[in-house]
């Protein structure tokens, strides 16, 4: 929270208690996640560098400030994107001590109108179904590329894992067990307390598209006995020994499904979680058989995933008689 702004703990004047001040911020700078913490960072300082082009205060920020700063927005940014930049102005505001403008009525009438003019609807990515993912595995080689992509979209995929929680696993949070794997999420978006959680990952039908067999072939191309269990690849074949980024989850995805034909500009990483949700409900799965594989806490947020796989199995329409 440091890179926002100052974290507002009085100065302590007697010196043995100094260790705890630095622990203090440390807790306080350890309240959000890191991803959500850069997130912040980057919108404060565009928010900040807005306000230096036009000469105004951004801590505090003026009501007016905010609000202009908003409609300018609006001209070009998604709506879920000035929301996200309110939340982190007003986070800003509060760690230091100070009111949040965002309360302000001037800034929520101005809100409330790029809604209604704007809309809040977002563009999602497409969801890789089942078919999808057997069709984008099988252009895989048996490279050791090819074997980590094959891995990395056959677990995500089974999993539900977000792509940051899929390349933060290590190889001791996968175990192997008669029934299949079981993966230990140590901490996620939703878990930020880390109490943890664990994924079963079961046999497949097929060999080339069973995730615990693809598991095991990866584990034993790339020698990985600890550490990361994704890792970047060199073009010369090399494995590298830091841990692979969220976003080449993203460029693997997106890749692969080009080389089926399908648009890499409408599926992401994200595809592999909202697919497995929707192609099990295709399937009869049940939500609390989907919620308890995705981890998902709410059903309204759940059901945006799986709408589609619904959308014909239970219609009304369908029983007019047309």
């Amino acid at each position: 929270m440091a890179d926002l702004v100052p974290i507002p703990i009085a100065p302590i004047v007697h010196a043995a208690l100094d260790d705890l001040e630095d622990e203090a911020r440390g807790y306080v700078a350890a309240s959000r996640s890191p991803a959500t913490m850069r997130a912040y960072a980057s919108d404060w300082r565009a928010f900040t560098t807005w306000c230096d082009n036009h000469a105004v205060t951004a801590l505090p920020a003026d009501p007016t400030t905010v609000a202009l700063y908003m409609t300018d927005l609006a001209r070009t940014a998604k709506t879920a994107t000035i929301r996200r930049r309110m939340s982190s102005i007003s986070v800003a505001h509060q760690v230091a001590g100070l009111a949040s403008p965002t309360a302000d009525i001037l800034v929520r009438s101005t809100w409330s109108g790029i809604r209604r003019t704007n809309g809040v609807a977002q563009i999602a990515k497409n969801a890789l179904l089942t078919d999808d993912i057997r069709a984008m595995v099988e252009t895989l080689p048996e490279s050791l590329i090819g074997r980590r992509d094959a891995c990395l979209i056959l677990l995500g995929f089974a999993s539900a894992l977000r792509r940051s929680e899929l390349v933060a696993l290590d190889v001791a949070e996968v175990t192997e067990t008669n029934d299949g794997l079981v993966i230990t999420v140590n901490r996620s978006k939703t878990d930020q307390e880390g109490e943890g959680r664990q994924i079963g990952i079961p046999y497949g039908s097929h060999p080339i598209t069973c995730p615990v067999r693809t598991y095991r072939a990866w584990i034993e191309a790339s020698e990985i006995d600890t550490g990361a269990l994704f890792r970047p690849i060199d073009r010369h074949g090399r494995l590298g020994a830091e841990r692979l980024s969220d976003r080449a989850v993203a460029i693997v995805v997106k890749r692969t499904a080009q080389a089926v034909g399908l648009d890499p500009n409408l599926v992401a990483g994200h595809s592999l979680r909202s697919g497995m949700a929707t192609s099990a409900a295709r399937a009869g799965a049940t939500e609390a058989e989907i919620m308890s594989q995705t981890g998902h806490k709410s059903l309204p947020v759940l059901r945006r995933y799986i709408r589609r796989g619904s959308l014909f199995r239970d219609n009304a329409a369908a029983m007019l008689g047309l």
